[in-house]
Formats: structure tokens, sequence, C-alpha cells
């Protein structure tokens, strides 16, 4: 299983616009994450616009290859793409910067158990 963590930037102007769009996301597009393969998906919102994602998926590679082939998610990333600052692209979602995992708990405590 991967975790994946990722920042982007929300223009801090619309902030309230982009939070308004996540309380009740697509079906489709909440249909589309799931299909991906992707779970615990959760985003988190700083007040100056600073956007931490983080989801759980068993293949990082497919999971994003299925997302951009999916029109459910280029629709969604389309309407939400005027929302973020600093990125490039069509589908600038796709794009985000991700966090190198430099710690888990549940792994080490794992690790930490001695053989029986």
């Amino acid at each position: 299983m991967s975790r994946v963590c990722f920042t982007l930037q929300v223009d801090p102007d619309r902030l309230e616009e982009y939070v308004d769009a996540h309380r009740a996301v697509w079906p489709e597009m909440l249909a589309a994450i799931r299909d991906a393969g992707r779970r615990s998906y959760s985003l988190f919102l700083r007040p100056d616009g600073l956007l931490v994602g983080y989801y759980e998926t068993d293949d990082d590679s497919a999971s994003a290859a299925a997302l951009a082939a999916d029109p459910r998610t280029a629709r969604w990333e389309a309407t939400m793409a005027p929302f973020f600052v600093s990125l490039e692209g069509d589908r600038a979602d796709q794009g985000a910067p991700r966090l190198t995992e430099i710690f888990n708990l549940a792994d080490q405590l794992a690790a930490s158990v001695p053989d029986a």
C-alpha cells in the first residue's frame, strides 16, 4: 500500500468558494476516485490557502493513470483549476507536488515488535 501526501496552493481570495465546492463533491467524481483505487482521501486547508491532501492506494501509478484517463475527472479538474495558483498545465491537480513520508507510527511499531 502507498500513502500519498501532496500540496497545492488555493487562491486565498477564493477559499470560501473552494470549501463550498468540497462540501458536496459531485457523486461521479467520488466514484471516479473510488474506482481508481484511492481510499482514505482527505484534504486539509490552511487559512492562507495551503492545501494538503492525503490518500492511500495499492498502486499510485495505476491510480493516477486511471484518473487521468477518466472524463469524470477531467470535468472536475477543469472546474477546480481556476482556484489554484502557481501550477502549470491543462490539468494542474495532477501536477501537485508530493511530500516524502519520513515517519509512520504503525510501520515503526510493527517493525519494533520482536520476532516470536
